[in-house]
């Protein structure tokens, strides 16, 4: 008789035969994963348990982890195809890896400008899926700390497909029909930039029409696609229609419940569904001694695919392929 879990999901059996420990740190998100060596290639059997713990809680975090930059990239190729670090990483890549993007101040300063990373917070956006203006956004995000500060710098968190299932039925079947622009650098502002934001949005610009509401291509879940940082307008409707839809969307996304938060330790990892997760970066950084530096890559995404089974169209931008 055929199993009733699927191939890409481990029973909890399953996964402490692998030697995997799955502990939960929220009611709704995020998991600490023990028992892994990441620099070591995984069984089958790890695969899949992270996977499976990849589905139900959307970010799973390590600790004490040895990795080089040779090793998470090798550790993010046994889910997928690994990226290059980012459509808009240029020089700043690190010699020889281009698949890491790295993540610091003087990385943002070098990147986008030294005023448009005072303005935007020291280490990027508000609530974000990774370049959500691709035609296809990254699979997941994997981060790595490398140097962390004695305390401040923690990330947050969200699980997108209980933010929809909390919505009531009436939104959530307006929410199902709606399709919404995602463009990177969201704001009129950093288009007039006269800083490197500036010239990348004009020379590059990344927009894609996704829907609302995307399926889940693993686990058919409904989850939630819309973030403060790169969604800038539902399509179809009037501006003041849009705005006010989106700023309740918004407002349900940052309810604490449906959250987790993270500190950061040396060694620490932390690997989330670019598709059902969002992620807040720290705004408490400036006023805090020491350097935060963390190191990510992403894996090849698929293009959103609405309840109503049509995909997302893109305005600019290439298909984001491996690196």
């Amino acid at each position: 008789m055929p199993s009733s879990v699927p191939e890409t999901i481990t029973a909890p059996s399953a996964a402490a035969e692998a030697g995997v420990v799955v502990t939960p740190l929220s009611g709704f998100t995020g998991a600490l994963i023990d028992g892994v060596d990441l620099s070591a290639p995984l069984s089958r059997a790890q695969v899949a348990a992270i996977r499976a713990a990849l589905h139900q809680w959307k970010v799973v975090f390590f600790r004490g982890q040895n990795l080089d930059h040779a090793a998470q990239i090798a550790f993010g190729a046994q889910f997928g195809a690994v990226t290059p670090g980012h459509p808009y990483e240029g020089d700043s890549a690190p010699a020889g890896f281009p698949q890491i993007h790295t993540v610091s101040p003087a990385a943002y300063d070098h990147r986008y400008g030294t005023r448009y990373r005072k303005r935007q917070s020291p280490n990027g956006p508000g609530w974000h899926a990774d370049v959500t203006p691709l035609i296809n956004p990254p699979s997941h995000s994997i981060l790595r700390a490398e140097r962390v500060p004695a305390y401040g710098g923690d990330t947050q968190f969200t699980n997108v497909g209980a933010v929809y299932a909390g919505l009531s039925p009436a939104v959530q079947a307006l929410a199902d029909e709606l399709r919404a622009e995602h463009r990177f650098g969201s704001t009129t502002s950093a288009e007039r930039s006269t800083e490197k934001i500036g010239d990348l949005v004009r020379n590059n610009p990344l927009a894609t029409i996704h829907p609302v509401v995307r399926v889940h291509p693993e686990t058919g879940e409904k989850v939630l696609y819309v973030n403060p940082s790169f969604t800038r307008e539902i399509v179809g409707l009037s501006p003041r229609e849009s705005r006010h839809l989106l700023d309740l969307l918004f407002e349900e996304i940052a309810r604490p419940e449906y959250s987790v938060r993270f500190k950061w330790e040396p060694g620490s990892v932390a690997f989330w569904d670019n598709r059902a997760a969002l992620h807040l970066a720290p705004r408490d950084f400036e006023h805090v001694e020491g350097d935060r530096i963390l190191h990510r890559i992403t894996l090849v995404g698929d293009v959103p695919v609405g309840p109503d089974g049509v995909a997302s169209e893109s305005i600019s931008g290439d298909y984001f392929g491996a690196a």
